[in-house]
């Protein structure tokens, strides 16, 4: 059965609107490639290649194009072994909203 439409809207909506702070954990990332299903390599400010996962509220929700900016919570896989560096925990689709906060 489909998800309800209330809980996709809710979804965009999270994701059109910037935080006022990013937590200490978050970090803001740019697309670099999809490497597979729900993969993405993503790249820090720094020039450092991660490895992230499309977090499953987003999952055939919201579409990331190569380029885009993205938030990666580099803490919530910290406790598995495994490849991945991140989850993705946003996806900025008002890039012009976002510049406007101190974090970009």
């Amino acid at each position: 059965m489909p998800r309800p439409k209330r809980n996709l809207l809710a979804t965009l909506e999270d994701a059109l609107t910037p935080p006022e702070r990013l937590p200490e954990n978050h970090v803001l990332v740019r697309v670099v490639k999809a490497a597979g299903s729900n993969l993405y390599n993503v790249e820090q400010p720094d020039g450092k290649p991660l490895l992230a996962e499309l977090e499953a509220k987003f999952r055939s929700t919201i579409w990331i194009k190569r380029s885009g900016y993205v938030v990666v919570d580099t803490g919530a896989l910290a406790d598995r072994a495994n490849k991945l560096d991140g989850e993705i925990v946003n996806v900025v689709s008002d890039e012009k909203a976002w510049r406007k906060m101190p974090y970009w």
